[in-house]
């Protein structure tokens, strides 16, 4: 389960469950009568009034609108939104993938900047269907999708000159990180591991942001037998032979150590249980792919070669 997602109850495809659901979308509507009217949105060339009120949704929109000088436009952020630090002080609408309409449209916003992924759909088609202006910024966990992520915000704030130095700095930083990355040393194996409960291992297939940064940081994903999050067996681990575990920092009593890591029997007989290589990250800093990246991808880079486990 990605981080911040509480686990609710799903209600089943019944007549009443559709009935539930209806009612709950009328509360809505007549809560925000404005929901009520036409679709408003805005094209991919047009730009928000520069005074208008704004939330961001998707941590790294939020870095990028600070990035740009562009933060005083900001009335409320998403919960993965955390850095800088000054953007904890914007009131929190909720956590992306699970947004209710009503608390964003709570605080007053004259146009919202979501990520794509952002959710859920019916939320999204609510928002959608309000006179609150809405532009979704596509994600993709490689070079071009950081580029594209900050020259589609810097548009849609109607500052694309700012976008596009700032596109300039990042891409240069980032070219040098990645070349740094590659003559660190051999690719490492990295199996990135998203929650260890239950003593379920659920683990990173491609196409996530865990396998864009490890390959940018010059290693490979021990995984690629599928897309997304799974599961994996003892087998499957042993299988995947990982130089080395990557996980999230969550910090606190939460936090976890390689006595924890590697008592997993099988983690403990992959060349990482060897090696008790265990590299933690902070969440928004690893997977984000926004302009902190470049670092991101030498920190990681150096921990994969460094000689000991980052504790």
């Amino acid at each position: 389960m990605p981080p911040g997602q509480k686990r609710t109850r799903t209600l089943p495809i019944t007549p009443l469950a559709d009935l539930r659901r209806a009612t709950l979308w009328l509360c809505v509507l007549l809560t925000y009568p404005a929901l009520a009217g036409q679709p408003s949105k805005l094209s991919s060339d047009a730009a928000f009034a520069s005074d208008a009120r704004l939330v961001a949704i998707g941590g790294s929109i939020t870095e990028i609108v600070y990035a740009l000088g562009e933060q005083n436009r900001l009335v409320a952020r998403d919960s993965t939104s955390v850095y800088p630090a000054d953007a904890m002080r914007l009131p929190d609408i909720g956590y992306m993938r699970q947004l209710s309409p009503e608390g964003v449209l709570s605080v007053g916003p004259e146009g919202i900047i979501a990520l794509e992924g952002s959710g859920p759909p019916e939320a999204i088609q609510v928002l959608k269907r309000s006179s609150v202006a809405l532009v979704t910024i596509p994600e993709r966990f490689d070079r071009e999708g950081i580029l594209d992520k900050i020259r589609r915000v810097g548009r849609s704030l109607g500052v694309e000159e700012k976008a596009s130095a700032l596109a300039t700095e990042v891409v240069t930083d980032l070219d040098q990180a990645v070349a740094f990355a590659r003559n660190a040393g051999e690719p490492k194996r990295v199996l990135f591991i998203l929650s260890m409960q239950d003593g379920k291992i659920l683990a990173s297939g491609t196409g996530t942001a865990a396998d864009g940064m490890s390959r940018l940081a010059g290693g490979t994903n021990a995984i690629e037998g599928y897309a997304g999050y799974k599961p994996l067996t003892q087998e499957a681990i042993i299988e995947a032979r990982p130089d080395a575990v990557l996980m999230m920092d969550r910090g606190g009593e939460h936090a976890p150590d390689p006595d924890t890591v590697f008592a997993n029997p099988a983690l403990a007989a992959t060349p990482a249980g060897a090696s008790r290589k265990l590299i933690r990250m902070d969440g928004a800093y690893l997977l984000g792919f926004g302009p902190r990246t470049a670092k991101a991808v030498r920190d990681l880079a150096s921990a994969l070669h460094g000689p000991q486990s980052s504790n």
